[in-house]
């Protein structure tokens, strides 16, 4: 190591880059959904222990309901790591968590029906976020970032098209009135 490295990085840094990757993607429709996988790929093969008596729920529909579960195991992974296909996964773990109703014991007890249901409507619903508008004016490449000083006359604007020039409503010449 030499003396210009920090050593190693705090809690506080992982912390704040898992946050920053968490916030750019649907990372709560990626999680529900996943979750919703797990009991309706593990209930039809689990052994329930009470005191003596050993209750399988296993049923002719076992493969079935671990096809369904991984899935939507799967579709949560790709929910989260590609967000151009979130509609068709969000469409895709809905309809996955209907047919596990009748297939995989009422959708995992119902638990993972509800989780992988509300995973696909949180995916279908998420929208990534507007750039704020200091990256805005860095891609129009005004590098101060501060507003005119008002000390500026703008020059005359061409009649824009469609528009007339004595049109008095909000929504003319981008908002402004003309005055004659």
């Amino acid at each position: 190591m030499s003396a210009e490295t920090t050593g190693s990085r705090g809690f506080t840094y992982w912390r704040l880059r898992f946050r920053a990757w968490r916030g750019s993607r649907p990372f709560w429709a990626g999680l529900y959904t996943m979750a919703g996988g797990v009991p309706i790929a593990y209930f039809p093969y689990a052994n329930l222990h009470l005191g003596n008596i050993t209750l399988a729920m296993s049923t002719t529909a076992g493969a079935g309901s671990l096809i369904i579960g991984v899935l939507l195991i799967t579709l949560g992974l790709t929910i989260w790591y590609h967000q151009q296909v979130r509609v068709f996964a969000g469409v895709a773990a809905i309809l996955l968590a209907l047919i596990s109703l009748p297939v995989a014991n009422i959708g995992g007890f119902l638990m993972g029906f509800l989780l992988a249901l509300f995973g696909g409507a949180l995916a279908l619903s998420w929208v990534p976020a507007k750039p704020k508008r200091r990256d805005l004016r860095a891609q129009a490449g005004d590098p101060s970032g501060d507003e005119p000083d008002g000390g500026t006359v703008p020059g005359p604007r061409g009649e824009e098209s469609g528009t007339a020039v004595t049109e008095t409503t909000v929504d003319a010449n981008g908002g402004r009135n003309s005055a004659g």
